[in-house]
């Protein structure tokens, strides 16, 4: 019987020195989680089920293999498809039909635009609709779409500015863009019409000599918006409160002849522009290119008169030029945007999570993958950052989470394991030949 136990030892030692040496392996392995051996003693049993008070054991058995889920360190790497989880939760892979489940997020984009790993399996996750909204539900193998943006002309304009309310009538007059003493105050935007061509949409203000009155003048390319031949500019007036902000009840609402058009809310609205550019002659003529349907809206209800120096403290329009591919990034959500060289992004997927209630029972399958198991129980697919999913980081890798030093300390354990259970066998074969000799 003690051949047996001492045996049981030296197999129990040996499994130990495996899942050590595995370990120590993969110490570098990204997205590799350790394990650990647990081991349990063996008692015999009497034929009725029972053992005595003097009943020895039997030795030891391999109780099971454990694999730590931990977290791992991060390490940035700048490559916008690497990706890290902190929390719980697993990518979802497609592996030529059969679904895994890894945390080594080090990703890549295959000759047709697919996202996968070293292995060629595919990221899954939810796709865009025609709007770019994510598409909740079934999961896709998410893909790079490297086709250009669009172009998206121009169909509102918001303005924050304020006018000097001690400035005073100009000298020069009539107005003329050509003349700066001929106006107070300037500023120009950028407008887009439907083929991404930009234009300089033009504005100055002219102190009135009335009170709290200003008079802005509006080009579009220094010409007149509706008609590119003429360089005369539309013409509104601006009145004001006496406490400084925009006197919207002075504005009547409707079509100002020479100017842009009121609407009901207050705000300007440039109707009939025709998008314009020179031809080989020097002559400006329409570009073949239209402006955004139902015009645009030209939003200056924040617009104040304070005894402040004129200035322009924001202003955003929503057009933009044709876009191409320049870059990537993945938010905390899984969320995965294109990043053009206009300046825009656009969502084109989410990365999908998965969790378990226990991931002890996943089935490693190599490659720093799991599969599903009767005793994983069935994943928990969802969105990152949302209930007990883990959040993403872009551009960082998960590294291991094996502790180098302690995994020294058990090899050194395991082999004095082994050579402890190597005497046991030893002076039972000592005791066996002494016995031999008094027969």
């Amino acid at each position: 019987m003690s051949f047996n136990i001492g045996l049981s030892g030296l197999y129990a030692a040996n499994k130990a020195l495996g899942v050590t040496g595995n370990n120590i392996a993969n110490v570098a392995t990204t997205g590799f989680k350790s394990s650990r051996a647990e081991f349990a003693d063996q008692y015999a049993s009497s034929i009725r089920g029972t053992s005595g008070k003097t009943a020895m054991g039997s030795g030891v058995t391999t109780a099971a293999i454990s694999q730590m889920f931990t977290q791992g360190n991060f390490t940035g790497t700048g490559q916008s498809l690497d990706l890290a989880i902190d929390g719980s939760g697993f990518f979802a892979m497609n592996d030529n039909g059969s679904r895994i489940y890894t945390r080594a997020g080090a990703f890549y984009s295959d000759k047709e635009g697919y996202v996968v790993n070293a292995q060629g399996a595919n990221l899954q996750g939810y796709g865009v609709d025609a709007d770019g909204k994510i598409i909740p539900g079934a999961l896709v193998d998410l893909k790079i779409d490297t086709s250009n943006l669009s172009p998206n002309p121009t169909g509102r304009i918001n303005e924050t500015l304020n006018l000097n309310s001690s400035s005073t009538e100009p000298k020069i007059t009539p107005f003329s863009p050509t003349d700066v003493g001929s106006y107070n105050y300037t500023f120009n935007t950028d407008v887009f019409d439907s083929q991404g061509n930009a234009h300089q949409l033009n504005q100055y203000f002219v102190k009135d000599s009335a009170s709290n009155s200003w008079t802005m003048y509006t080009t579009v390319d220094g010409r007149n918006p509706a008609d590119p031949s003429l360089a005369t500019p539309l013409v509104n007036k601006l009145p004001f409160k006496s406490d400084g902000t925009l006197d919207t009840a002075a504005m009547a609402a409707g079509a100002v002849p020479g100017g842009l058009t009121i609407a009901e809310n207050k705000t300007f609205q440039l109707d009939g522009w025709v998008p314009a550019e020179k031809n080989a002659a020097g002559t400006w003529v329409a570009n073949g290119s239209v402006a955004k349907t139902g015009g645009v809206t030209l939003d200056m209800l924040a617009t104040t008169q304070y005894n402040a120096a004129s200035a322009t403290s924001a202003k955003s329009q929503d057009g933009y030029a044709t876009g191409e591919l320049a870059g990537l990034t993945v938010d905390q959500s899984g969320n995965m945007f294109a990043n053009f060289t206009n300046g825009q992004d656009k969502v084109i997927g989410q990365v999908a999570m998965a969790n378990f209630a226990n991931a002890q029972g996943l089935t490693p399958v190599g490659g720093t993958a799991w599969k599903e198991s009767y005793g994983s129980g069935v994943p928990v697919v969802g969105e990152p950052n949302t209930g007990t999913l883990g959040k993403i980081y872009g551009g960082s890798l998960e590294d291991s989470n094996v502790d180098l030093t302690g995994e020294l300390v058990n090899l050194i354990k395991a082999q004095s394991n082994y050579q402890a259970n190597a005497k046991t066998i030893s002076t039972e074969s000592t005791i066996m030949q002494t016995i031999i000799q008094m027969t």
